[in-house]
């Protein structure tokens, strides 16, 4: 089942003038977080949006002209469905493609951009492949599966040939893990070159099939994925995939819902880049290596976030850093009392932004106020401090956010 080095390179070769060979970014805010030298590998640069493209691209390009002739068909939540219809166009393929319809609308508008015909079906990754199979028997197409594939898997592993190329010493690379068709590439031609390179797997919490799959040495099914990386919520690995990563992938790091949020807002607010929630589970994962000093290449796989959703992750990115303070105070309902509170926040230099002075929600003294306040802060060690001179000052006060 492995694939070869030389089959690495050709699939480089098949890719030439279709893909980004994006360049390695060296990332001083990341590397100062870890401890490491921290080099960002930024597929959300793409043409697409995301990796996906290599694999997908690879794949159709294999086909015979027997093969194409009743057209594709392929499921994902996005990213795959972007890289299948923007190759299927460049080769001239019929293609269709079933989302979730929860699927994000910069990403269905993205994929009919590309001349696909979309089909929105159930609410997560596996409603749509169950839709897209029972299409596929219907009209004979053939099926592009998103990781389960050993050609999609060959276009994948192009990355690690990008990596080494342009930095033959690297000690890690970080990649994330859905079904683990981006993984299994990436590990494979990595060490085919180089054994001694480290391959090491990031999922979420709330959806590690693969890394539950390993322990048990067996696939199993989650009954449910529950992660704001919407891209990696696979419930099972495929059987293509998991005997591959079981052999040559030496790790995989869980992260939390906030160590994403923290790292996306970081990845944004450093680098001005925009990687989605499944594109930052590297960045996330840094602080959880178990060596010290190493030159890590953490994979960016995509950057396909509506803008919406940008809004909402940067809000929620902000409080898990600490950079946003939102508290409610009771206060006498009394003049002055207002500009107290006012005076003890511009003295710790923390910025108002939001100001709710309610005198009809509080029920438990008719003589009081409740006051809500939104304040700009720079870490958990200065809200630290708000509270203290607040508490200083006789008031009691509850933490919102």
């Amino acid at each position: 089942m492995a694939l070869t080095l030389n089959q690495f390179q050709e699939a480089k070769i098949r890719l030439q003038n279709i893909i980004t060979e994006t360049r390695l970014l060296n990332s001083t805010p990341f590397s100062q977080e870890s401890g490491h030298t921290i080099f960002l590998k930024p597929e959300n640069l793409q043409v697409t949006g995301s990796f996906k493209i290599r694999g997908a691209y690879n794949k159709i390009a294999k086909l015979s002209a027997d093969q194409r002739k009743n057209g594709l068909i392929a499921s994902s939540a996005g990213n795959h469905a972007q890289g299948v219809a923007y190759a299927a166009q460049k080769l001239g393929v019929k293609a269709t493609i079933v989302m979730p319809k929860t699927a994000p609308l910069i990403k269905v508008e993205a994929t009919k951009s590309y001349g696909a015909h979309v089909i929105l079906a159930g609410d997560c990754y596996d409603d749509a492949f169950a839709k897209a199979s029972q299409k596929q028997k219907e009209e004979n197409y053939l099926f592009v599966h998103p990781y389960n594939d050993l050609d999609v898997i060959e276009g994948q592993g192009t990355i690690a040939l990008e990596i080494i190329q342009e930095m033959a010493d690297i000690d890690y690379i970080l990649a994330p893990i859905g079904g683990g068709g981006l993984i299994s590439g990436v590990a494979m031609a990595a060490k085919a070159i180089n054994p001694d390179i480290k391959v090491i797997g990031v999922e979420p919490d709330g959806a590690q099939s693969m890394k539950l799959s390993l322990e048990q040495n067996r696939i199993i099914n989650l009954e449910r994925c529950d992660t704001i990386a919407d891209g990696v919520a696979i419930k099972n690995p495929g059987d293509i995939t998991f005997p591959i990563i079981k052999e040559v992938v030496d790790d995989i790091i869980t992260v939390t819902d906030y160590e994403i949020l923290e790292a996306f807002l970081i990845l944004l607010d450093k680098h001005k880049l925009v990687g989605e929630s499944s594109g930052v589970l590297t960045l996330a994962a840094i602080n959880k290596l178990k060596a010290k000093n190493k030159k890590v290449v953490c994979i960016i796989s995509g950057g396909n976030i509506d803008m919406l959703n940008i809004v909402s992750m940067i809000n929620r990115g902000l409080i898990s850093r600490g950079r946003i303070f939102c508290f409610s105070v009771n206060l006498p309902d009394k003049p002055g009392q207002l500009l107290t509170i006012y005076k003890i926040l511009a003295t710790e230099n923390a910025n108002v932004i939001k100001l709710n002075h309610n005198q009809f929600k509080t029920l438990s003294r008719v003589d009081e106020v409740q006051l809500e306040v939104t304040a700009e802060t720079n870490g958990h060690q200065h809200i630290q401090s708000i509270i203290t001179e607040l508490e200083n000052a006789g008031y009691q006060i509850t933490k919102i956010c």
